[in-house]
């Protein structure tokens, strides 16, 4: 199995984002801690961990906390 991100803008709309792929799901949860800042800086808004193409979790909002 495969794990990565999808991304998506404001309106829930795909976004390009990094083509990572992790062997599981630390991995990947561990390469998004030192990546978000950066994705949220390019126009991601928010973030899906998809196992395979099945959802983990998400979306997952990258705004700051208010």
């Amino acid at each position: 199995m495969e794990y990565r991100w999808r991304y998506q803008d404001e309106q829930g709309r795909e976004v390009e984002g990094p083509a990572e792929v992790f062997a599981d799901q630390t991995a990947a949860e561990d390469w998004f801690g030192g990546a978000w800042a950066e994705l949220r800086d390019a126009g991601v808004a928010r973030v899906t961990l998809l196992r395979d193409e099945a959802e983990v979790y998400g979306p997952m909002s990258l705004a700051p906390a208010e």
